[in-house]
């Protein structure tokens, strides 16, 4: 009974910091003006159909003129004209307040992801993170945009008419407010089956998205082995259970409407049989109202219960963004701040001097592998000059130690660059200092050049073909239809796998860091092509650091000292 009780508690504290951010993130000013605009409107609908119930009373009544009651007239059309532009101001206001909203919330979950590094990011599906980034943020709109107004209209509108609509007849007030509670209480035991329906609802769609990325980018894998068939069975359950849950959230959705539209009806009945019959001299209770108080009191009963429509048509808009709002927390382990904008400047780590004669000094290493013996280094140093070779079995920790000292992994012990520990400085300063060359390089769709480009966006063509000569592909390109701008399809398509390598490694000949971090930078290459690289690099890396990983003896050969990982995890200097 414990366990239970205790998933219980920490899913409601989750939920209950899920609304807190909303409601602070609500808070902000962008959507003060959006929430202020219809408060306003609604007031000036008292003097509207006050001047209304007026001019028809004395027409009809005290058979006056068109003429006599024209002011009447026109100005409960001048009042109408401005609530319009009152209310086309707070949607507009709207909008770009839960536009601006989402842009903030994709960049500080942008720089979540960025600043999470490869360990965190290589354990979520990629097609969830990008539905959560586009899909998921997207859902939030509606939120802000309109049920966020709705709820504060719907919270004071109402009963500032009873309270105005009290002062007239406070019979026809109180049949307003009998029946306005009823229907939030009912609209809280309806949304409590539309929340938990959109949960379900956010996490298949967030499913189907990961799950449909993942079998299209594997495709090729899965009919080599004769899985496909099987695994686009998977994806159409997915879809089809995704689809199932969406028409149980439409059918909550329908339901509360319809539960809004019946106690609407019946207070609006009520009101008209209480006004006809005191008319009629039927009903004595509250006094003799006049045609002005009845007209004016119809014409308010209505509009006492817009604002809960309103709610009501947009309160599945509140159940989608919590259900969202749920998945971004799930997929990136809490929510970003809900203050607009970027990181406070206390969470950005500072650009800080760096001695780069220093290199890098290692002290008492220990970097967690899961699932695996923890690699360890008591003590090494890397000076600008030193070409250093990483040797070890497969699977021993060679790119762990690599990405390490990249800043792209967690460590425990000292690491320090440039006089500076490791973990303390910003990852753009370090960037421009440590180059890292994994031995599976990204190539982004684009260009040869966009490719290129990507490590220095200012290089030029003769830069470009420089860095390519350097690699071996410069003939290779200049054969291609279009030379440096051929398109490259994703990860290098249209290029063969030495081609693509060669490719990133060309990025290294147009980078200025001084310390460069190699994983396997000779395979796929043929020997004449792996002798050539690394003569180029010899030359490229006078001065510069180099820590190199591989299991090619001539790469190794090259190397001016050798650091060996053992069996144990332990790396020998």
């Amino acid at each position: 009974m414990i366990a239970p009780r205790r998933r219980k508690t920490v899913a409601d504290a989750a939920a209950q910091a899920e609304r807190r951010w909303l409601r602070q993130v609500g808070q902000g000013a962008p959507l003060a003006a959006a929430i202020a605009l219809p408060l306003v409107a609604g007031s000036l609908l008292l003097p509207q159909s006050f001047a209304l119930a007026r001019a028809l009373h004395r027409l009809v009544i005290e058979r006056q003129s068109l003429r006599e009651v024209a002011p009447w007239l026109a100005l409960a059309a001048v009042l109408l004209l401005l609530r319009a532009l009152l209310l086309w101001a707070a949607e507009i206001k709207a909008q770009n307040a839960a536009e601006q909203i989402k842009q903030n919330l994709r960049r500080q979950l942008m720089q979540r992801l960025l600043a999470s590094g490869v360990l965190w990011s290589r354990a979520r599906p990629s097609g969830a993170l990008a539905d959560a980034i586009s899909t998921q943020v997207d859902l939030l709109e509606g939120y802000f945009a309109r049920y966020l107004p709705a709820t504060v209209s719907a919270a004071f509108l109402p009963l500032l008419f009873c309270a105005v609509l009290a002062a007239f007849n406070w019979v026809a007030a109180l049949i307003l407010l009998l029946t306005l509670p009823v229907i939030p209480l009912f609209m809280a035991l309806v949304g409590w089956g539309a929340e938990a329906a959109s949960r379900r609802q956010a996490t298949a769609l967030t499913r189907l998205s990961g799950l449909f990325a993942d079998r299209v980018r594997g495709l090729l894998t899965l009919k080599l082995h004769g899985r496909a068939e099987a695994e686009s069975q998977r994806v159409a359950a997915a879809s089809h259970e995704l689809a199932e849950r969406s028409m149980k959230v439409l059918r909550i959705a329908f339901m509360s409407s319809a539960v809004l539209e019946f106690f609407a009806a019946l207070g609006l009945a009520g009101m008209a049989l209480y006004f006809g019959l005191s008319l009629l001299g039927f009903v004595r209770v509250g006094g003799s109202p006049t045609l002005e108080v009845a007209l004016f009191g119809l014409l308010l009963a209505p509009e006492a219960y817009w604002p809960l429509r309103q709610m009501a048509a947009h309160y599945h808009d509140r159940a989608h963004a919590r259900a969202a709002v749920a998945e971004i927390a799930r997929l990136f382990d809490g929510l970003p701040s809900a203050e607009a904008g970027v990181a406070r400047d206390a969470d950005v780590p500072l650009h800080l001097p760096l001695d780069l004669r220093q290199g890098f000094v290692i002290r008492q290493l220990r970097m967690p592998i899961p699932g695996r013996t923890a690699l360890c280094m008591a003590a090494g140093e890397l000076r600008p000059g030193d070409w250093v070779a990483l040797a070890g079995r497969s699977g021993s920790g060679k790119s762990t130690l690599l990405e390490t000292l990249a800043g792209l992994r967690p460590f425990e012990g000292e690491v320090c660059f440039g006089g500076q520990a490791l973990n303390t400085i910003a990852q753009a300063q370090l960037r421009q200092q440590v180059l890292l060359i994994s031995q599976r390089p990204w190539l982004a769709p684009g260009s040869v050049a966009d490719n290129l480009r990507l490590i220095a966006p200012e290089a030029h063509e003769a830069a470009l073909m420089h860095a390519l000569t350097q690699v071996g592909l410069a003939d290779w390109v200049r054969s291609l239809p279009q030379g440096l701008d051929t398109p490259l399809g994703m990860r290098g398509q249209g290029a063969s796998g030495g081609q693509a390598q060669r490719l990133a490694l060309a990025r290294l000949f147009l980078s200025g860091a001084p310390v460069l971090l190699l994983d396997e930078p000779t395979a796929h290459l043929d020997a004449a092509s792996r002798n050539a690289l690394l003569a180029a690099l010899a030359d490229f890396a006078l001065g510069r650091t180099v820590l190199l990983a591989s299991h090619d003896p001539t790469a190794l050969a090259w190397a001016h000292t050798r650091w060996h990982i053992d069996a144990d995890g332990q790396v020998r200097a």
